[in-house]
């Protein structure tokens, strides 16, 4: 039997969510390790869908995404964050976050570069880095708060430094980033190369009187940054896997190139739907 002299990903086997969700539907158990809500997603979005596929939405969308929904959503940034974002050079539509993630790291990640990062994360960051040939430099997070520790972040940093990846609300612990975290990493990377790659799937499951702070409410984290969303979390339509990045003009080219060659394109039906 044929098989491969090696593996890119050694340490990585079955994850742990995939391997809790088999555990649950086996016992019949209710999953709360699961990233999709047991409910259905909107009938109107479901009906936008239809009549997109009926009025014939079905060939290739823009590859950078259908320019309308981009459109909505350089307005969203606006009503939000209070940002201007230029919906033709600074937005790109993606099959889901975790694409966009990587996308986003495999457009600037050379082999040898260290990328910081927090523990625990989601399960694909350290992958992802590693596929790049890149180093992660974990950081750990202490109970109960799980703040990010700057001192260390500051400790860390090394001229191999070319990414800070940071998660807000946080998957899993759900802490969230303040005002003085921003603060503190502007200053982190001022006069640097650093790209921030910022995960930001979560961005309305936000309670009490938090805010939440988007990397897309500071013009100095904009122009350095790439902020990564889910529609399939904001929806509850997880299966649709779509999403999309907003960042800097001069890095969107980047990812762009990147993205061009790995999706193309996204599936237009829904993508019309959410437009509209």
């Amino acid at each position: 039997m044929f098989s491969l002299p090696y593996t890119k990903l050694p340490h990585v086997g079955l994850t742990i969510f995939s391997e809790m969700s088999q555990l649950a539907l086996q016992y019949g158990a209710v999953n709360l390790g699961q990233g999709f809500p047991d409910y259905n997603m909107s009938e109107e979005l479901i009906a936008l869908v239809n009549k997109a596929m009926l009025d014939g939405a079905n060939q290739y969308a823009h590859t950078n995404g259908y320019p309308l929904l981009r459109e909505k959503l350089a307005s969203k940034v606006a009503d939000l964050y209070q940002s201007e974002i230029d919906a033709d050079t600074q937005i790109t539509i993606t099959p889901g976050g975790t694409y966009a993630i990587y996308s986003a790291l495999s457009s600037f990640l050379l082999p040898g570069d260290e990328v910081i990062l927090f523990d625990p994360s989601y399960d694909s960051y350290v992958p992802n880095i590693e596929l790049c040939q890149a180093k992660p430099i974990l950081i750990q997070l202490e109970a109960p708060s799980y703040q990010i520790p700057w001192e260390k972040v500051r400790e860390k940093l090394s001229p191999k430094t070319k990414a800070i990846l940071i998660n807000s609300p946080h998957n899993p612990t759900g802490s969230v980033l303040s005002e003085n975290d921003m603060k503190e990493l502007i200053d982190i990377t001022r006069n640097t190369s650093i790209v921030v790659v910022s995960d930001e799937v979560y961005e309305h499951l936000i309670y009490d009187d938090y805010q939440h702070q988007s990397i897309l409410r500071y013009p100095e984290l904009i122009e350095r940054g790439f902020a990564c969303f889910s529609f399939g979390k904001t929806y509850n339509c997880t299966g649709w896997k779509l999403g999309y990045a907003i960042g800097g003009a001069n890095l969107m080219r980047e990812f762009r190139k990147v993205h061009q060659f790995n999706c193309f394109s996204c599936f237009t039906p829904t993508q019309v739907a959410l437009a509209n």
